[in-house]
């Protein structure tokens, strides 16, 4: 166990979350027997639990709001089963072409203006290639950073230079899921493996940026691959700076369009174990949103999630508006997180 400093990020500023209490400590040896039994403890005592520990660390209530767009849709060569933008599934989305670095940047300070302090860019690659698309995302990268937004990236697999690049281009963080546990993984993809997908988060940590991993649940996994999925994030030497936790949305032309939707009490489970796995983390309330109520929303944010994706879209799935977001946060009295200071 570790004992925890204030990292930079959470410098005290106006409506940023205060320095981190040096009590909290840090687990990296957790087993499948203990996480079980984090996750299935009655509801309202996990959630307490959560809830604790979550205001010893992000001291203030506020959620940080992020805005995801998709950069480059479709026409990727993976097979993911839950995902619309694979290729080989009809779907109904088209492969467009990597969108302008002007038009990113228009979207980015629309971002802003509406309140986000994370802005968050998605290709459909299965890795991203050297040349004149990469570079383009880089100019993406600096543009966003001189918005004054923090720069978030998800482009599939990296290679060593590339993460570099990325870094001097003054990248924030790097999204790449595992999605499930190793158990279940090849139930839902066969053409990256689960070694490919940690190698990757690798490389960006050994770049110096900052990790974004989570997950999705509701694809047919057990309980157990869920837990697992959290001991191996919790369980890396340096725990994910930023953890997604997804709701399956089943996809009409997927693989797995029939799978029953998520029961938001699972959600709340997922996220309150990850804080309790996790405390440093940004625990992100992300894909699944529409087909939950305010109310099972709030709970996400009780048990310990502080940040939400807010737009129309989240790549080419469908997330509550913009307003509506906005409503229950003011409703709430949950203040939006405000830049950090420049690390």
């Amino acid at each position: 166990m570790t004992e925890l400093a204030a990292p930079p990020h959470f410098t005290a500023h106006a409506h940023v979350s205060k320095p981190l209490p040096t009590a909290v400590n840090l687990r990296h040896d957790w087993t499948q027997a203990q996480v079980r039994a984090l996750h299935d403890k009655p509801l309202l005592e996990l959630v307490y639990e959560a809830q604790t520990l979550h205001r010893q660390v992000f001291q203030e209530n506020h959620v940080q709001l992020c805005s995801l767009l998709s950069i480059k849709t479709g026409g990727c060569s993976e097979d993911c089963g839950y995902c619309p933008q694979a290729a080989r599934y009809d779907t109904g989305v088209k492969a467009e072409k990597l969108m302008q670095v002007a038009d990113v940047l228009k979207s980015a300070t629309a971002a802003k203006e509406a309140g986000a302090t994370r802005f968050c860019m998605g290709a459909a690659w299965r890795e991203i290639k050297d040349g004149p698309q990469f570079n383009s995302v880089l100019d993406m990268v600096k543009g966003v950073k001189a918005l004054g937004l923090e720069a978030c990236c998800t482009l599939g697999m990296l290679s060593d230079s590339q993460a570099k690049a990325l870094k001097e281009a003054g990248l924030t963080a790097y999204n790449h899921n595992l999605d499930t546990s190793a158990e279940a993984y090849g139930d839902i993809i066969s053409t990256r493996t689960y070694q490919d997908r940690l190698k990757t988060i690798e490389r960006v940590r050994n770049a110096g940026i900052s990790v974004c991993s989570g997950g999705i649940i509701g694809m047919g996994e057990s309980i157990d691959d869920r837990c697992n999925l959290l001991i191996t994030l919790a369980n890396q030497p340096v725990h994910p700076e930023s953890v997604p936790i997804n709701a399956l949305v089943a996809v009409e032309g997927t693989p797995l369009e029939k799978q029953a939707p998520v029961k938001p009490v699972e959600m709340v489970r997922m996220i309150a174990t990850a804080r309790l796995m996790m405390p440093l983390a940004m625990v992100r309330l992300s894909a699944g949103r529409m087909q939950m109520s305010q109310e099972a929303q709030l709970l996400c944010m009780m048990a310990g999630a502080n940040s939400i994706f807010f737009g129309d879209k989240l790549l080419t799935t469908d997330n509550p508006a913009y307003g509506e977001d906005m409503a229950l946060l003011k409703e709430a009295g949950i203040a939006p997180l405000l830049p950090a200071v420049e690390r």
